[in-house]
């Protein structure tokens, strides 16, 4: 069993940064492909951005690209997303997720799921 616990979040101004953490345990992260969702109120869960395990290979959403960046310390078990240039628009709840598979699976393929951490932009 893995578990996946968020931290980080919190109020910022637009234009701020966050960094989110997402602590695993119960498997070494270095097997796991780490994703990064986030739901807005009212809206529908969506993609944010993802990691391979190898690390060899980032993916993103359209609207966080070039502002967010995905990384992961395997030494510590823990996978980051760095948040800049945030805006009104990034509010939401962001969830890690984590996948038994080397490539960057759909949403729905993703094994395990944090709790979740806000983060709110004010305008």
């Amino acid at each position: 069993q893995v578990q996946l616990v968020e931290s980080g979040g919190g109020l910022v101004q637009a234009g701020g940064s966050l960094r989110l953490s997402c602590a695993t345990s119960g498997r070494t992260v270095s097997t796991l492909t780490m994703g990064w969702f986030r739901q807005a109120p009212e809206k529908e869960r969506e993609f944010v951005a993802a990691i391979t395990w190898s690390g060899g290979r980032t993916v993103y959403a359209d609207s966080v690209k070039g502002r967010f960046t995905v990384s992961r310390d395997n030494a510590e078990n823990t996978v980051y997303l760095q948040m800049n240039s945030l805006n009104p628009e990034d509010t939401a709840d962001y969830s890690c997720a984590a996948a038994l598979t080397p490539w960057v699976p759909p949403m729905s393929q993703y094994d395990y799921w944090g709790q979740g951490t806000q983060v709110t932009v004010s305008s």
